[in-house]
């Protein structure tokens, strides 16, 4: 196969897609001294990494499979030496804190529902500490909760970031380690040869002996090319956000947030609607409904913005991550909580690609989960 060197990229690894899940794949790559490319198809893609809701949560995950919560919260405690890193490498500060978060319930029966869920957390985890709330003690708290909200659960790992300028700051320091950044690349096939990858983009190819899918809902098409299984598909979360109001709110809640830069943050909804990124009135009031029997000072604020976005999710809603084991040095990484899990793909992912022994808790998240004997001669 004969290209004209001149449009020819060699590189250690390559890394498909510059959202917040790849460019932190990246960041811990180079940061280790690693030769790395990255490919952004740029504008033409979904961009859920700019349409997410700023968490670093830790509360409730993996209730029915330990394993997510140890490797959310494994990301958690790692956030603050990301955000010093990121500082240092970028002289951007993402806005990190970790005051803990509420999850307000506005019956006894979320109530219930909710100190069951943690409870089977503690019991399965061991030192999983939460707080149950009733509405005084929330309160007291928060004193401008609305009467509507009955009670609350609070552990104290959750946190919150300026997620426009974690992807900036990862973009940005990823470069600054010696990352090659590549924008409007659309990948057009991916061509296997032992020890060497050839991604091939138009007239350009870009050559390595590892390769990193990163690539959000784009996952699904390519990881079949490299001998993986990553059946991703989008599921839609809406926006709302407010103008700048005086500060109220220190702590990160599920569905209301207050940013470092004063607006409000309003969401959580979830609806499976193929790819359409647009928003919808009735999703939004249904929103804007909650967060104003949340925080009842929200009903005077004007609203300035509203999206909607397609968040990456696998049948099951839980991370994909796998090497080939026909295609070795090829690996897919996806995920729907590319804010909470950053610093776990920057400080432990990266190690992974680059030979060392996965962490522990990937175990059970290979795509290979989804496979059926009926799905897998269809897929092959």
């Amino acid at each position: 196969m004969s290209q004209d060197k001149h449009n020819v990229v060699q590189s250690d690894v390559i890394v498909i897609g510059g959202g917040l899940v790849g460019t932190a794949v990246a960041y811990g790559l180079a940061r280790s001294g690693v030769d790395t490319v990255v490919l952004d198809q740029g504008d033409d893609a979904f961009r859920a990494s700019r349409g997410n809701f700023g968490l670093v949560w830790v509360q409730g995950k993996g209730h029915d499979l330990p394993d997510y919560s140890r490797w959310t919260r494994s990301s958690a405690v790692r956030w603050p030496a990301l955000a010093q890193a990121l500082l240092a490498d970028s002289g951007i500060d993402v806005q990190l804190k970790q005051p803990g978060g509420f999850h307000m319930c506005f019956s006894d029966e979320e109530l219930l529902e909710r100190q069951s869920r943690l409870q089977i957390l503690q019991d399965a985890l061991g030192d999983y500490s939460f707080e149950m709330l009733d509405a005084g003690e929330v309160k007291a708290r928060l004193p401008l909760i609305g009467p509507a909200v009955i009670g609350a659960s609070y552990t104290s790992q959750d946190g919150h970031v300026n997620p426009l300028k974690l992807l900036r700051a990862l973009h940005t320091s990823a470069q600054a380690k010696g990352a090659r950044l590549h924008s409007s690349v659309q990948v057009d096939h991916i061509d296997c040869a032992p020890g060497e990858f050839r991604v091939r983009a138009g007239q350009r190819y870009f050559v390595a002996p590892r390769i990193v899918l990163a690539a959000g809902l784009g996952n699904a098409a390519l990881a079949r090319q490299v001998g993986l299984y990553a059946p991703v598909a989008p599921n839609r979360g809406q926006v709302l956000i407010s103008e700048r109001v005086r500060p109220f709110l220190e702590y990160p809640t599920l569905n209301v947030r207050q940013t470092d830069e004063g607006t409000v943050q309003l969401g959580d909804s979830m609806e499976e609607v193929g790819f359409d990124d647009s928003t919808s009135t009735e999703v939004l009031a249904a929103i804007a409904k909650r967060g104003v029997s949340t925080f009842p000072l929200l009903r005077d604020v004007r609203l300035v913005r509203a999206w909607g976005a397609l968040r990456v999710m696998s049948p099951d809603g839980f991370p994909i991550y796998q090497q080939s084991s026909t295609h070795p040095g090829a690996f897919v990484v996806t995920c729907h909580s590319g804010v909470t899990l950053a610093a776990a793909h920057a400080l432990r992912i990266a190690p992974w690609i680059m030979g060392a022994a996965p962490p522990a808790e990937l175990e059970v998240f290979a795509g290979d989960r989804f496979l059926t004997d009926k799905v897998f001669s269809h897929a092959h």
